[in-house]
């Protein structure tokens, strides 16, 4: 039998989110029933919702950066009980039997990975995302949140820190390796924890200082303004390894030439418009540019686990549910250190 539940969405592109109840399906044989507890919001709900990438389907229901507590497990799951503490990324479902599948890279599934909102399920029927008070979610895409870990503060995890754990481990960010983060946002200020916690000295690449403060106290050895005079040059081939959080356009060439021979910049924002390099920027120094996505499962719970044991925490504000479309417009504007979190026992009663 379905179950309708209180959720927030967006009933056409650009209009504010408001309150609304859905149908959640009955539970499957591999399905975990969660309550959801907490909700982040990732940038990329902005632009869902706004239709910027032209693949709304609407109404919408957003979230993937979702924590709770198991309510009903299916007859064949085994990894998870009632009253477990878990989480649900980015990903509900793939095949489970193509070559990436099998590797642990879900993301890339040849036949779709499906996605938690905004997406169609292989039943053919659309997902809703974790602005609600309860998903059912397969089992293989549900993961589980440390005791270590409080629920709000690992919500953002489930994007913002898998995004930025999958290339650092996958690049070798460790001892003796020199980082740079590129912005100082909802992702790059996970990324300098990351990053430092997994022993490589970190520097932030930033347009301004405003937020320098905050960086050396993550954990970067040091803090640069790339809007000053002469930073490209004091830097000039100093990093093994730069990760770019930002969607604006960058220099590429300017950022490559920052990078030791053989080092990588990888990309994970999506700018609007094309960038361009010179060859002679990589083949010179054998340098790398590369781009990265989420992570696979097993990747997102190392990820999760890893953090845990090494204290790295997002830096959040809880929101009430009615505080989302304020929410909104200050990410607009970038009016948040670092991420909003939805506490959906608000949805529930109407309670602030």
């Amino acid at each position: 039998m379905t179950a309708t539940v209180r959720a927030l969405h967006a009933p056409s592109a650009g209009a504010p989110l408001e309150r609304t109840t859905i149908a959640r399906r009955a539970l499957r044989d591999d399905d975990v029933a969660i309550d959801v507890r907490f909700c982040g919001i990732c940038h990329s709900d902005l632009h869902q919702v706004a239709h910027d990438w032209g693949r709304g389907l609407f109404p919408l229901v957003p979230g993937h950066e979702v924590t709770g507590i198991v309510t009903a497990v299916g007859s064949e799951v085994t990894r998870f009980a009632v009253g477990d503490r878990v989480g649900v990324g980015c990903f509900v479902d793939s095949c489970g039997t193509c070559a990436p599948c099998r590797g642990g890279e879900e993301p890339f599934c040849e036949r779709g990975a499906v996605a938690t909102y905004n997406g169609i399920g292989y039943d053919g029927e659309p997902t809703r995302g974790g602005y609600s008070e309860h998903i059912v979610v397969r089992d293989r895409f549900v993961v589980a949140i440390p005791d270590a870990l409080e629920l709000d503060v690992a919500a953002p995890l489930l994007c913002a820190g898998i995004t930025m754990y999958n290339p650092l481990e996958r690049w070798g960010a460790g001892p003796g390796k020199q980082v740079a983060i590129v912005g100082m946002g909802g992702l790059g200020h996970v990324g300098v924890q990351i990053a430092a916690a997994l022993g490589a000295e970190v520097t932030v690449l930033s347009q301004t200082r405003a937020k320098e403060a905050d960086g050396l106290r993550l954990g970067a050895a040091s803090y640069h303004a790339t809007g000053e005079p002469d930073t490209f040059t004091a830097l000039a081939g100093r990093f093994d390894l730069i990760v770019n959080t930002v969607s604006a356009t960058l220099p590429l060439d300017a950022y490559l030439g920052l990078l030791r021979p053989h080092g990588a910049l990888v990309t994970l924002g999506l700018p609007s418009e094309p960038e361009t390099f010179r060859a002679a920027s990589l083949v010179l120094r054998g340098r790398i540019l590369a781009g990265s996505n989420t992570g696979g499962l097993a990747t997102t719970q190392a990820m999760l686990d890893f953090c845990a044991a090494r204290g790295v925490a997002p830096l959040i504000e809880r929101i009430a549910a009615d505080d989302v479309v304020d929410a909104y417009a200050r990410l607009e504007r970038g009016d948040v250190r670092y991420r909003f979190v939805i506490d959906m026992g608000t949805l529930r009663d109407g309670a602030r």
